[in-house]
């Protein structure tokens, strides 16, 4: 347990852990000598010169007094680990998270990094401050009562040594019947409380399309279901386990008892020697008893500890060992392969992003239009082929300097709990109020600001749920104008947008476009015109490239492309006369 520890917080900050460990070991040592000294002591009471026990008594007095010091050492030092623990794993999981390749943040990581932040990291700390004393002082202390009985009566200390192995037999038989229930309870959780989340979430979408759904919510339902069967099968298959360990060590009480017995009606062990000893077999016996109860507690410490060291061995992108700076913005894609879950995305994509110019990338969903402009910011890395910034290989480059070069706006936008400046500022934290609010006015998140009660310090709710989704979104792309970066990506940024203000944030993208590269994936027909270059990409290839004019004179996909698109426009919907 210790070296698994040491394993999940780093050599670095192991000192503490060791400190307390050795803290632990000398309590329990002094705990084995105390009760050792409860032979002699006992002997003189019960013997003919009853004075003799002052010697023994100042002894055990002496050391009561060490093991008193040791113990309020090493609970000091315990409860100091685990809120020192409890720092130390909140920051080398938020560190972690924050190396780990941008593509690894799938939803279903929500409910496994909040439990991961919050019980397991409450585990884990409870390890030091709570679990490791009685786990120590039920191997050291019963270990150092034993050792110490030899000096005493060897055949008493032999037979006691005899039941170690099986002991321990059933020990490991005892904690292996939960182990893998107690997987199974730790992974229904954290399904869970990523439905909790997703229920909470999607309320919205709930209530329009079933009330009773939107009550309940069948897949939070299932999940709570697996939970409870779940903890049902840990105790189901742990009582099997407790009885039998409780047995065994009843059982090792019995053989010291009955040896003891036979030796003290075979005269060659007097009665007071025989209690003083049996006092001693019974303080073996009582510390290993007391492991049966940890033993859930201890698979859940390392259950805790194993899904932690698991997000810490998540592989990251290697970063270059001797880094280059790009000679330029523009951005090039060679031969370029990528897939994952085992589906083959993009397929021998070559394409060029000069630079201070906008392309356009359209095509049918799931094409892979996304997986293109996250390639760019080196959200994965590609399979086969290359992605260059700057005539230079993204691999090649600082990932700090890479997404200094890059502004994304996201089709699905987050908004950080706080205000709209603080929400426009995170695009460069460094910018002047003025340099915010120029951000804000040329995407038209001004003209929000003089609606809401609090101007620029009202707040926006977790996610931005106090703002529109156009109004969310206009904040993102203010966020992309303050940072200022010579690469600009922009996933469906105006498909919330009304069409005033989709005009609005177009003309102020445009004025971004000098001097920089600009990539917009889009189904409005304005945006897509507006291009220097149109990509159309269909099953994860090019099959088109050019000009909007060029294009559709080509009358290939893209012009029919453009045809359904215009069609669109003309739609309504009629209601049924009566």
């Amino acid at each position: 347990m210790i070296r698994q520890l040491i394993d999940v917080v780093g050599p670095e900050n192991a000192r503490a852990l060791r400190r307390m460990h050795v803290a632990l070991v000398v309590g329990a040592v002094l705990q084995g000598v105390a009760f050792a000294l409860l032979v002699p002591v006992l002997e003189a009471l019960f013997g003919k010169h009853p004075d003799d026990v002052w010697p023994w008594l100042w002894a055990l007095l002496a050391v009561a007094a060490l093991y008193c010091a040791a113990y309020f050492w090493s609970l000091l030092i315990g409860f100091e680990a685990g809120a020192a623990l409890a720092r130390i794993l909140r920051h080398r999981i938020g560190d972690r998270v924050a190396e780990l390749p941008l593509g690894w943040f799938a939803p279903e990581r929500v409910g496994q990094l909040g439990q991961l932040a919050t019980k397991s990291v409450m585990d884990v700390m409870g390890v030091p401050a709570h679990l490791l004393r009685p786990l120590v002082t039920s191997f050291v202390t019963p270990a150092t009562v034993v050792v110490l009985m030899y000096l005493f009566d060897w055949r008493l200390a032999l037979a006691a040594t005899l039941t170690v192995p099986l002991i321990v037999l059933v020990y490991r038989w005892s904690t292996s019947l939960t182990r893998r229930a107690d997987a199974a309870r730790t992974a229904a959780r954290t399904v869970t409380g990523g439905r909790v989340v997703e229920f909470a979430q999607l309320q919205p979408v709930l209530r329009v399309f079933g009330r009773g759904e939107a009550r309940r919510g069948a897949r939070l339902d299932d999940a709570l279901r697996t939970q409870t069967e779940a903890s049902r099968r840990v105790l189901v298959t742990g009582v099997p386990g407790l009885v039998g360990f409780a047995l065994v060590i009843q059982a090792a009480f019995t053989a010291v008892l009955v040896t003891g017995v036979y030796l003290a009606l075979d005269g060659s062990l007097d009665a007071a020697e025989l209690l003083a000893l049996l006092v001693l077999a019974v303080r073996f016996t009582e510390p290993i008893s007391e492991t049966a109860v940890l033993g859930s507690t201890l698979n859940t410490a390392r259950a805790a500890l194993a899904q932690v060291a698991d997000l810490l061995a998540q592989p990251t992108l290697p970063e270059p060992s001797a880094p280059r700076v790009p000679a330029g913005n523009d951005v090039a894609f060679e031969g370029v392969g990528f897939g994952y879950d085992g589906k083959q995305v993009l397929r021998d994509v070559s394409l060029t992003l000069a630079e201070g110019t906008m392309t356009a990338l359209v095509g049918p969903s799931g094409s892979g239009k996304t997986t293109v402009s996250k390639l760019i910011p080196r959200f994965w890395d590609v399979d086969t082929g290359v992605v260059r910034v700057g005539g230079v290989d993204v691999r090649d480059v600082d990932p700090e300097v890479l997404m200094a070069r890059v502004s994304v706006v996201f089709q699905d936008v987050y908004l950080f709990e706080g205000t709209v400046l603080d929400n426009i500022r995170v695009g460069r934290p460094a910018a002047t109020d003025a340099e915010v609010r120029e951000a804000a006015r040329l995407a038209r998140v001004d003209e929000i600001v003089h609606r809401l009660p609090d101007g620029w310090d009202a707040r926006v709710g977790e996610g931005g749920a106090l703002l529109s989704g156009g109004e969310r979104q206009r904040v993102s792309i203010a966020r992309a104008i303050l940072k200022d970066a010579p690469i600009v990506l922009l996933d469906e940024a105006t498909a919330s947008l009304d069409p005033e203000n989709e005009r609005a944030v177009q003309e102020a993208l445009s004025a971004l476009t000098a001097g920089r590269t600009l990539l917009v994936i889009a189904h409005r027909l304005q945006t897509v015109a507006a291009a220097d270059q149109i990509l159309f990409l269909d099953e994860g290839r090019i099959t088109e490239r050019g000009t909007h004019e060029a294009l559709l004179a080509a009358n290939g996909r893209y012009a029919s492309f453009w045809a359904q698109r215009s069609r669109a426009l003309g739609w309504s919907l009629a209601g049924k006369r009566s």
